[in-house]
């Protein structure tokens, strides 16, 4: 089937979310609220060495937003407070709305 277009629809992994966050390492306990400039804070109880923040982060999230932990990808700030993390398999919309009601 050369020269063919592909007619499958794409798959759901296709679909990604980046988020903005600031991360609050060695917090009394694990949460995630929204900061007034649309960045995300997230208290984590690790503390922010040899990458115990980095794994707790994507421990987190992999859980609040029922995924695995290879669908949470850090892709800038791996030695910063402020980070970007990409979802795979969600929509951004979807991302907020599930960590909207991890945070309460």
């Amino acid at each position: 089937m050369k020269g063919r277009p592909n007619s499958r629809k794409q798959k759901q992994t296709d679909i990604s979310a980046t988020l903005s966050v600031r991360i609050q390492p060695r917090s009394s306990k694990n949460g995630v609220t929204r900061m007034e400039d649309g960045t995300l804070k997230i208290r984590l109880t690790a503390p922010p060495v040899d990458g115990a923040a980095n794994e707790a982060l994507v421990k987190f999230l992999s859980e609040a937003l029922s995924v695995s932990k290879s669908q949470v990808e850090i892709v800038t700030g791996h030695t910063s407070r402020e980070k970007r993390v990409k979802i795979s398999g969600m929509s951004e919309a979807d991302v907020i709305r599930l960590l909207n009601t991890a945070g309460q």
